[in-house]
């Protein structure tokens, strides 16, 4: 471990110059021991600087880590991080927002991995939120995924919670791992199966769910017409905080890759629209042929250049996170990612393979 060197500076104004460069960046400094200092965060937002998600973030990272931290308040445009021992054992963030517990997941997952024993990991904010994904799309999609490099972890969902109040609570536990292997997706298959749910919570009435739930079964019909779509119409009853409604729907295909389509109702909206909102961006997604939806890629590019080995999948267009997330991995790792453009006759679209040399990060203190 390279403890004393000096910081490595990012920018955190480049590509798409978001929260995501945080989390990569503090993830990796944690893992590989070096410092680092980031500056202009969010530049070109509309509210530049840390937003109270990303200093919970950070600080949890931080608490993983027995890093110190400097800067990290609320609207600071430079935080610097220096990291220590990674520990295992119990840790809480808490974003007092709406502030999404699946983002506080991405920024404290890779590090749990390199602590010495399991970590039990108590996230609270909202965990249907905007911009964000939902908590649904981490245990159904991002879980089985990782789990393929041998990231094992449990997600226990306390309790939900909407915007703006937040409130929810999710229990995860990380279990350690030696290394990570590399992963190959390259055939998508079949879409074999697509199912959902569509839930209301609080004062909302369950006519939003069955509404949003017909909606998306009839604007997938139009495309796919020989699967049965079951997409359950919920009412979040006792273990929900506040009023929300929304949508998740799931594809699996033959050779076991997953794809969603989401989406979170807004005053003012109608339900049908929220219901197929989520079927077009799940029929976007399966469209293309890759293994991997647009919000998949760029979760799985930090376990690529910590895997021991070559990893390889297929994706439909290379999204800015992706990129962004690979700019800050090689940055920081040894990682070499490639991306290759197949012209792909299966598909009308085309696809890409990003291939990474993983760094081979190995647990010092397992």
């Amino acid at each position: 471990m390279k403890m004393d060197s000096a910081a490595v500076e990012i920018d955190g104004s480049v590509m798409e110059g978001g929260g995501q460069i945080l989390r990569v960046s503090a993830s990796l400094s944690c893992i590989t021991g070096s410092s680092i200092k980031i500056t202009k965060i969010r530049a070109g937002r509309s509210t530049p600087g840390l937003r109270p998600q990303h200093v919970s973030g950070l600080q949890l990272v931080s608490d993983l880590c027995c890093g110190s931290l400097q800067g990290c308040s609320i609207g600071s445009s430079d935080v610097s991080l220096s990291p220590a021992k990674i520990r295992s054992g119990s840790h809480t963030a808490d974003t007092h927002t709406a502030g999404s517990v699946s983002l506080l997941l991405q920024v404290a997952l890779p590090c749990s991995l390199y602590a010495d024993a399991s970590s039990h990991l108590c996230l609270k904010g909202g965990t249907n939120a905007e911009m964000a994904p939902q908590i649904d799309y981490t245990v159904k999609i991002f879980k089985p995924i990782v789990e393929k490099f041998g990231v094992h972890f449990d997600c226990d969902v306390r309790k939900r919670g909407y915007y703006p109040k937040g409130g929810g609570e999710v229990l995860v536990t990380v279990n350690p791992v030696k290394e990570l292997q590399p992963v190959t997706m390259t055939e998508r298959g079949n879409i074999t199966k697509i199912y959902g749910r569509a839930f209301v919570a609080g004062v909302l009435p369950f006519k939003l769910a069955k509404d949003m739930s017909s909606a998306a079964v009839r604007t997938i019909r139009k495309e796919i017409k020989e699967l049965y779509i079951n997409i359950q119409p919920l009412q979040e009853k006792e273990n929900a905080y506040g009023n929300g409604n929304g949508i998740i729907i799931i594809a699996e295909s033959s050779t076991g890759c997953v794809f969603a389509g989401s989406a979170l109702g807004k005053k003012g909206v109608y339900a049908d629209k929220v219901g197929i909102e989520a079927a077009e961006m799940l029929l976007r997604n399966i469209r293309h042929n890759g293994c991997v939806d647009e919000f998949l890629q760029d979760q799985l590019i930090i376990f690529m250049a910590l895997a021991n080995g070559t990893s390889r999948i297929r994706t439909g267009a290379v999204t800015l996170h992706t990129q962004t997330a690979i700019h800050i991995a090689e940055q920081l790792t040894q990682a070499k990612f490639t991306i290759t453009k197949c012209e792909d006759e299966l598909s009308s679209g085309v696809t890409y393979i990003i291939e990474c040399q993983g760094s081979g990060a190995s647990n010092p203190n397992l």
